[in-house]
């Protein structure tokens, strides 16, 4: 581990968003998925979900080492997801062009918010539709009435990134302190990581370089 990677990887979770994610309803194309993965990287959410009765592949090649960075956790009840995100205050927006739908630039991204992306043909399911605070679009001029899921998360996500941005989100650590440490470790040394967590062992301290201080 050299000081240099030890210092990037600590820049990224020092700018992660825990109370921010992105919930897939359906979504199964591995190129779509890898995409929203990868964005999901570049703006700070570490955790994402999707919501599937079937196996989910990512395209490896296309997510470009995300996938080591971000979490994919599927889901076989909307019901309950959607639950435990209200619990937890979050508010819901469905990215879904209809009459009930508004500009997505005027939704408020500073709380927390789990954004719905649906499937590449049928859209998000009414079972998600009827669970969700808020649906919001991306404004269109011309004939295609939609955009690829992939795109459209992404357009969404910097908007999310600029609101949070200026409302100094990213200027401090959001992430609690034992998981940052457990992120920490775990990003820095995966191999190693494993080998604790097989056994049941809590992850040993790193020094300011990054180094296992070893007792």
């Amino acid at each position: 581990m050299s000081p240099e990677r030890f210092q990037k990887i600590k820049n990224v979770l020092n700018k992660r968003q825990p109370d921010l994610t992105v919930i897939m309803d359906n979504v199964h194309k591995p190129h779509n998925l890898a995409a929203i993965m990868r964005s999901c990287d570049a703006i700070g959410i570490g955790n994402i979900h999707g919501i599937s009765s079937k196996e989910v592949g990512i395209n490896l090649k296309s997510a470009s080492g995300s996938n080591h960075w971000v979490k994919l956790h599927i889901h076989n009840s909307t019901i309950e997801l959607f639950d435990s995100f209200k619990k937890k205050g979050f508010t819901i927006y469905a990215a879904n062009k209809s009459p009930k739908s508004t500009n997505f630039r005027d939704a408020n991204f500073v709380e927390p918010c789990a954004i719905v992306l649906g499937a590449e043909l049928d859209g998000i399911s009414n079972a998600a539709l009827n669970l969700v605070d808020q649906q919001i679009n991306i404004p269109m001029l011309g004939m295609v009435e939609s955009l690829n899921v992939s795109v459209a998360n992404a357009i969404i996500l910097y908007e999310i990134q600029r609101q949070r941005k200026e409302a100094g989100l990213y200027d401090s650590i959001r992430l609690e302190k034992e998981k940052y440490k457990q992120l920490l470790f775990e990003f820095c040394y995966p191999a190693v990581a494993a080998v604790y967590k097989k056994n049941g062992d809590d992850y040993p301290d790193l020094d300011f370089q990054g180094q296992i201080i070893i007792k």
